[in-house]
């Protein structure tokens, strides 16, 4: 059963892994997260200033605003619940991931069906950023760089068995100055490197334990032309991502992008609205073989959430 359960976890997930690779845990941290990020096919690593940065850099929490909370739910294609909820503050944050798939058909290794099983994934996850610049104590560097780190635990419930495991990432974030190339002038500049699931296992009961997934994860990032963004991510299992932004005014913003998944190649497209601090995202992201998703996320960011008008209102409501 344990083989027929991988073969159809991996299907769900579309993570592309072998079942020769069984050995790997397949977890919640196996599905893309977030939702602007997602809207410019996930390439997020070298990007700052969203509460998302907590799911692909943790060192981009060094350059928040403020306080954050934000909450995405996805049917995933078609097959899994997956919800993620994040809580942002400059420097740290915290969040928590779900996934969740039940009437799932096993088989046995002979392909014999067993009966319809259940699959549940869970992490909760702690990350820091920071700055050395932000530190009075130590001198002043010609370069402005953050420095970040996530501590994860992560939960699996496949049919009968469970287990449940620790992992660290650790992440790096570098900005430069503007760069002028004839016309056109690329600002905020930024490189992003996150090495992701270090030292991480999950541990099943009767001793069994398996691999959580290394990775290495680049990016870079730059704006031009005042409103368009391109970021562009790549790691050491072979995917790429690559998307753009386009801000057609200050609180309205559209994205597109691509990301090599499943041995194939998926198309990605976001909109997103910012309204007196309500944030309101959403990405639409195909599969090579299976179906598309469509995501929604609610962010309120509490740097710019004008409460007192928001108090009147309810005054206004109550008299």
């Amino acid at each position: 059963m344990k083989k027929g359960l991988a073969i159809l976890v991996v299907t769900l997930l579309g993570v592309g892994v072998s079942v020769a690779g069984a050995e790997l845990a397949i977890t919640v941290l196996d599905v893309d997260p977030g939702v602007q990020a997602l809207g410019i096919g996930g390439a997020a690593v070298s990007l700052q200033g969203s509460p998302e940065t907590l799911y692909y850099n943790a060192a981009g929490l060094a350059t928040l605003s403020g306080a954050s909370f934000s909450s995405s739910y996805v049917s995933h294609l078609g097959l899994a619940s997956y919800s993620a909820f994040g809580l942002a503050f400059r420097n740290w944050g915290i969040g928590f991931l779900t996934l969740g798939a039940g009437d799932i058909s096993g088989y046995d290794a002979s392909g014999g069906a067993t009966g319809t099983l259940s699959y549940g994934s869970n992490a909760f996850l702690f990350g820091f950023g920071i700055r050395p610049s932000d530190l009075a104590f130590l001198p002043k560097l010609p370069f402005d760089f953050a420095l970040g780190g996530r501590l994860k635990y992560v939960s699996v419930a496949s049919g009968t068995s469970s287990g449940s495991g620790f992992a660290v990432d650790l992440a790096y974030r570098m900005s430069f100055p503007d760069l002028r190339l004839g016309p056109l002038t690329l600002a905020n500049l930024g490189l992003g490197i996150t090495a992701s699931n270090l030292l991480g296992s999950i541990g099943f009961s009767g001793g069994h334990s398996e691999t959580m997934r290394m990775g290495l994860r680049v990016g870079v990032s730059a704006e031009m032309l005042k409103a368009l963004l391109v970021a562009t991510d790549f790691d050491l299992a072979g995917r790429f991502h690559l998307g753009v932004q386009y801000r057609v005014t200050p609180v309205f913003a559209i994205r597109g992008g691509m990301m090599t998944q499943g041995g194939g190649v998926a198309i990605t497209l976001g909109l997103g609205a910012s309204v007196a601090g309500f944030v309101i995202d959403y990405a639409f992201v195909t599969h090579p073989q299976l179906g598309a998703s469509h995501r929604v996320a609610l962010t309120l960011d509490f740097s710019t959430l004008d409460l007192s008008a928001i108090g009147r209102s309810l005054g206004r409501l109550i008299r």
